[in-house]
């Protein structure tokens, strides 16, 4: 998952991405968490979780996560990163700048991101679960590793009732 921006976005995260929390090894968080409380959550019911800090990120984030994380799986080198610039050239700039890495994840855009670069790095961006901007659903996914690949790589949109907006009365 990626940009939850709690409580700014939504007041929690949606009930099926938290019952999804106690079936999965890894939890990966690509950044703007904005709250302590969502990563004291996640940090509480994951088996593991591998997070950065993002743009909207403060400073109490900032000291307890690292700007790219970096994680092996199943054979499977990871790294997460909140940003990853434009669109255009994203492929080989990624490539270039995370060499190790056989998976990329990251976010910022809230737009769900699927494509492999020359080379074979894959880049995963989750949407957002809980801010969806231009996007027609809020997202999230979820991938297995299994025998040094990754396979069922799912995006998972949310129904917009499972999304609670912050009421502006």
């Amino acid at each position: 998952m990626s940009d939850t921006h709690l409580p700014k976005r939504a007041k929690q995260l949606p009930a099926p991405l938290l019952a999804e929390l106690p079936h999965v090894d890894v939890v990966f968080h690509a950044g703007d968490w904005v709250d302590t409380a969502t990563l004291d959550l996640l940090e509480s019911r994951s088996a593991r979780l591998v997070g950065v800090y993002g743009n909207n990120d403060g400073p109490e984030l900032r000291a307890r996560l690292p700007e790219v994380a970096y994680a092996e799986l199943g054979g499977l080198r990871f790294a997460v990163v909140h940003e990853t610039g434009a669109a255009q050239g994203r492929e080989a700039r990624c490539a270039a700048r995370y060499p190790d890495a056989d998976v990329l994840v990251f976010g910022h855009s809230h737009i769900p991101w699927d494509t492999t670069a020359p080379g074979g790095l894959r880049l995963l961006n989750p949407g957002s679960p809980t801010d969806r901007r231009r996007q027609p659903h809020c997202t999230y996914m979820t991938a297995t590793v299994s025998d040094g690949r990754l396979t069922d790589v799912t995006l998972h949109r949310l129904p917009p009732r499972t999304v609670q907006r912050r009421s502006h009365g």
